[in-house]
């Protein structure tokens, strides 16, 4: 009976989220709106068929868990450095200008100067969960305006671990004691990065090597698992936060090779998580008060959006973004955080906000997070306005929409792979490696080559490598019946998609052209020659300089082969 009691809120919740999902796109609305409606309609405000216990609030915390683990896997510490200014310089400058305009709000409103100053700190944040939804909803993930908010969001939730242990230390503690707990919790979150950066060199590295030669795919989910919820318990233990312990779990793996397989592994759970986490914000909402307050929380719902577009626009301008970037980053970090309904619930908070304020704050706050796909979609539509109207000329500040992400993926680096991936090196086009075979997976390491390891006939990598933003895929080690079973796909998902494809002769070259693929026969000398210049090709390189590149790699290649002709 006990595990029936467990299961009902489950089963329920996976019902809900597949019916919420149906009807948001056949509605052509963003699938947060659609899960935040039916938390709102089953939660104990509207029909009353679920409660939050301690089931759902454990599925919706284990949602932002895994969530946080995937940003973590993006953020290692080369790219925490290249966004450092993101991160250490715009998080902080555009928490400060929120916190102080929205402090001073609430004391204009008669809150005393303490709640008023966690009120301001909570509602300085955005919310990561929804934020990284719209971008990827969006296809916005790589683009300077998604690189840069995620980056911001990364800062808000260190924050937020230090703006929640002030909110706890001022239930009566001293300001001493407060220092030094914010003092402690800064030592054990340095103590936790260094300490993953190690775990994740020396333990994490070697043990998906063992892994990844095993040659047994089935290991690697229940160990991706392992390093989610072990970081994230480590973390807690330590008086921290579980999505703290998350990013830094997502920070060791992205130091590995071994990424885009865990996050096509991990990807499952986070939707699914995510989605009850939505859910269960939905059933916090109480529609009656909403209606009885109607007034006072689209007011306080307006110049929450408003005023944290335009704090967020300046601070991105005074670190060099134009007005069309620096607009529609503000659009996008408009909303309230789900820290805010953490912070008004404390005692000491609610008792100086009041019951009907928190009742406003929680209502406005939940409904900034319903709309910001809206607010994001109204914020790119005005810089792309601004940019055609009023900015012609401008070069200043990152493009709205520019994506960064490598042009070409090559799949397999034996020999023909790595001329492909020579000939791109060499003419300064960006790409990237994926190798299945681990004996070559760590030959090309060994050789200097940036290569991952994942199969190209897993459809979740492909979502994980960010297919769709991709001109082409050179796949220079064929497996006829892997790419008839995913042609349906990629012809449904990826339609622009090029796909270059190495085979042996003109039998194979006519059953690859039958399903859409360009087929080049490796019959060159050395091989590999002629398919890296129909990539070459398609990326725009000129015919001359093509054909100048194949003569010196054959000159290379024939001087090699007399060289050692002489030695013997």
């Amino acid at each position: 009976m006990e595990a029936l009691h467990v299961l009902q809120p489950l089963i329920l919740l996976l019902l809900v989220g597949v019916l919420a999902i149906a009807m948001s796109r056949r509605l052509g609305l963003s699938p947060i709106v659609g899960y935040l409606m039916a938390g709102l309609l089953i939660g104990p405000h509207g029909l009353d068929w679920a409660a939050e216990t301690s089931t759902t609030h454990l599925l919706a915390e284990l949602g932002v868990v895994f969530l946080l683990f995937e940003i973590g896997m993006h953020f290692s510490i080369g790219t925490i450095w290249e966004a450092r200014r993101d991160i250490f310089g715009l998080g902080p400058l555009q928490i400060l200008l929120c916190a102080i305009v929205f402090t001073w709000g609430a004391t204009i409103a008669g809150i005393p100067i303490d709640q008023a100053a966690l009120l301001g700190g909570g509602l300085a944040l955005s919310s990561t969960a929804v934020v990284v939804q719209t971008l990827r909803e969006r296809q916005q993930q790589g683009c300077p305006v998604g690189r840069t908010a995620t980056a911001v969001l990364i800062f808000q939730d260190i924050f937020a671990i230090f703006l929640l242990v002030l909110a706890s230390g001022s239930t009566g503690a001293a300001g001493a004691d407060v220092l030094s707990a914010l003092g402690t919790a800064l030592g054990k979150g340095a103590v936790a990065f260094v300490a993953a950066v190690a775990i994740g060199r020396y333990l994490v590295d070697p043990l998906f090597r063992f892994l990844a030669r095993s040659m047994n795919e089935d290991i690697f989910t229940p160990t991706a698992l392992l390093v989610v919820l072990a970081t994230a318990v480590a973390t807690a233990s330590a008086e921290l936060s579980l999505t703290l312990g998350a990013f830094l779990g997502g920070m060791i793996i992205g130091e590995t090779p071994y990424r885009s397989i865990i996050q096509s592994e991990t990807k499952p759970f986070r939707a699914l998580l995510l989605g009850f986490f939505f859910i269960t914000i939905g059933m916090s909402l109480d529609w009656r008060a909403i209606l009885a307050d109607a007034g006072a929380i689209v007011a306080f719902l307006f110049l929450l959006l408003a005023l944290k577009t335009l704090l967020v626009a300046a601070s991105a301008r005074v670190f060099g973004w134009s007005n069309a970037g620096a607009i529609q980053l503000g659009a996008l970090l408009a909303q309230g955080s789900e820290f805010a309904f953490v912070i008004v619930a404390m005692p000491a908070v609610r008792a100086g906000l009041g019951e009907q304020a928190v009742g406003i704050v929680v209502a406005g706050v939940a409904v900034s997070l319903a709309l910001t796909p809206s607010v994001a979609a109204l914020g790119n539509a005005a810089a792309r306005r601004i940019r055609r109207w009023r900015e012609p000329a401008d070069a200043s500040g990152p493009a709205p929409s520019t994506s960064t992400v490598a042009p070409v993926v090559v799949f397999g680096l034996d020999e023909v792979g790595r001329r492909v991936a020579d000939a791109l090196e060499s003419h300064g086009l960006r790409y990237d490696a994926v190798e299945m075979d681990y004996d070559r997976f760590l030959r090309a390491s060994a050789d200097g080559y940036a290569v991952a390891f994942g199969d190209l006939g897993d459809v979740r990598l492909m979502q994980a490598l960010s297919i769709d933003e991709r001109s082409s895929v050179v796949i220079t080690i064929a497996r006829y019946e892997v790419s008839r079973d995913l042609t349906p796909v990629i012809d449904m998902h990826f339609p622009g998609l090029r796909r270059f494809v190495s085979v042996d002769d003109a039998v194979d070259r006519t059953r690859f052209e039958a399903l859409g693929l360009s087929p080049v026969v490796a019959q060159s000398v050395p091989r590999g020659l002629e398919l890296a210049a129909e990539v070459l090709r398609s990326e725009g390189v000129s015919d001359d300089r093509v054909r100048e590149w194949m003569e010196r790699e054959q000159e290379r290649f024939l001087g090699d082969d007399s060289a050692e002709i002489a030695a013997a």
